[in-house]
């Protein structure tokens, strides 16, 4: 049976072993003690998102990362499903629809108005699912700008 834990302080080096393997894939840096501070953080304040990993018993298949904002565009709060990851022995069991459905129920009971997600343009796997559930690409593009 597949369940979605809550992720917890003494889950943090296992959720940031899967997102080194998850960001290999393509190719993107991770800074793994800025990334356990950062869950330290995140995990202590829920008003900034939740994050859950993918369990069958006791085997960690996945995990899924949403984090929160407010819209006016959007009309009101919106879960950014930041990071949905089921690692490679896990894949085509059905688990990222299960995750998807999983994750749009939470944020309704949330009373989040949207749900945003990025996907890479060669992930057509991903992308099938997420048109499969509902999903939309924006007609406008994300920019971006680091600062600190």
């Amino acid at each position: 049976m597949i369940k979605f834990d809550e992720l917890k302080v003494g889950d943090i080096p296992a959720i940031v072993t899967m997102m080194e393997a998850f960001y290999a894939i393509d190719g993107y840096d991770i800074d793994r003690k800025t990334t356990i501070d950062n869950f330290d953080l995140f995990v202590n304040d829920p008003q900034l998102g939740q994050a859950w990993l993918i369990r069958k018993g006791e085997d960690i298949l996945g995990y899924m990362i949403v984090a929160y904002f407010f819209s006016f565009e959007f009309k009101g709060r919106v879960g950014l499903l930041d990071e949905l990851f089921v690692g490679e022995k896990a894949r085509g069991m059905g688990l990222g629809k299960l995750a998807v459905d999983f994750v749009t129920s939470y944020l309704e009971s949330k009373n989040c108005k949207m749900i945003l997600l990025e996907v890479e343009e060669h992930n057509e796997r991903a992308i099938h699912l997420y048109k499969k559930n509902g999903f939309a690409f924006h007609p406008r593009k994300f920019m971006r700008k680091h600062i600190n």
